[in-house]
């Protein structure tokens, strides 16, 4: 039997080498992921990169007259949160266009 909060879920984390994932885990801490949970919004600086393992995270795109439009899917084949490489958003190309990052699906991330 598979255990769900296992960051294993994730495969990007799953595809890590031995040696690195070893490295990771420590700093890995298990984030419930509610209905609706906002993760960042339009202009909050990211301070965490997540790892969804059972949970779905949604960018919304919002227009001045506060209707949205889903414009991604942050899916267990994901991440979302700061590039580590570049020390910027890893969905930058959508950073000036007022996104939300929100959880349709509850459950959890890493």
């Amino acid at each position: 039997m598979t255990d769900l909060n296992c960051p294993r879920q994730n495969h990007l984390i799953d595809a890590l080498p031995a040696a690195v994932y070893e490295r990771l885990f420590p700093l890995l801490e298990l984030v419930p992921m509610p209905l609706g949970e906002v993760l960042y919004e339009s202009g909050d600086k990211l301070r965490y990169v997540y790892f969804p393992t059972t949970c779905i995270v949604s960018m919304l795109y919002v227009i001045l007259n506060g209707a949205s439009a889903e414009i991604a899917l942050v899916t267990s084949r994901c991440w979302i949160g700061r590039d580590w490489k570049r020390g910027s958003v890893n969905v930058t190309k959508w950073s000036n266009r007022n996104p939300i990052a929100c959880s349709p699906l509850p459950g959890v991330a890493h």
